[in-house]
């Protein structure tokens, strides 16, 4: 334990999750996050002057920095390895296969792929496998986490900008076909659909987490890496521990040595 925490204390932690405020972005087919006081300081007052607040909140599961669950996405009413997912899931119990609280803690080699050096990509823009590999300065290895960087963080602050009524920079199907084919634990980004959108048939979602059983990861923060310079690292992520959920939020790190 000495040696693990002398190796650990010196390295450099790098917060890649979103805040979640009032007024966040949210994909408009899921609900937004809700927040209150729901007690003030002095609304009950104790003997010795001491009071408390405390709140509420509400949101989806897949609202802010969240994970998707393998269970999240079905093609043809079956999830991935062929599960028919009609017999699997109800309104109050959830999904009874890959539910978001079957992920474990992650803890992984992350490797980070920025195609935004000369700015944002521009809302059209559809990631090819060509860029991936052009922008790849690292080793990519099986059960990586691979994250993507198209520059959209920086709209997060500004939900109507960021959301863009669903008009999105993203990979297209040739580039998560690449993805796959590393071998990888999951992908991510710094936009609220992680592939290029609008597509109706989703086709980047279908074949990570219904063909593949590739986690996404949307909605990241990746500036502060990109700005250092930072391509690989140890990824740290533990999603929230909700029975039958298709997506949880998540607080990725990103540790330095």
């Amino acid at each position: 334990m000495a040696a693990l925490w002398e190796q650990l204390s010196g390295a450099r932690v790098y917060d890649l999750g979103q805040p979640y405020f009032t007024g966040m972005p949210h994909w408009p087919a899921h609900p937004p996050f809700l927040f209150g006081l729901t007690k003030r300081h002095g609304d009950m007052v104790g003997p010795a002057g001491n009071s408390s607040a405390a709140d509420a909140i509400a949101l989806g599961s897949h609202v802010g920095t969240h994970i998707d669950a393998l269970c999240h996405f079905s093609c043809g009413g079956l999830l991935h390895g062929g599960h028919a997912v009609e017999e699997l899931q109800s309104y109050g119990g959830g999904l009874k296969k890959f539910s978001v609280d079957t992920v474990a803690p992650i803890l992984r080699r992350g490797v980070m792929l920025d195609l935004a050096g000369d700015g944002p990509l521009a809302e059209d823009c559809e990631v090819t496998a060509e860029q991936l590999e052009a922008v790849r300065k690292a080793e990519i290895r099986r059960g990586d986490v691979v994250l993507l960087r198209t520059g959209w963080a920086r709209y997060f602050e500004d939900a109507r900008k960021f959301v863009n009524e669903t008009r999105l920079p993203g990979p297209g199907l040739a580039a998560a076909r690449w993805l796959s084919a590393q071998g990888i634990f999951a992908a991510g980004s710094d936009t609220v659909a992680f592939e290029k959108s609008p597509v109706a048939e989703m086709p980047v979602h279908v074949h990570l987490l219904v063909e593949s059983g590739i986690h996404i990861i949307e909605c990241l923060n990746l500036e502060e890496l990109a700005a250092d310079g930072v391509t690989e690292f140890l990824f740290v992520g533990v999603p929230m521990k909700i029975r039958g959920a298709t997506g949880a939020p998540v607080r990725p790190l990103a540790v330095v040595g």
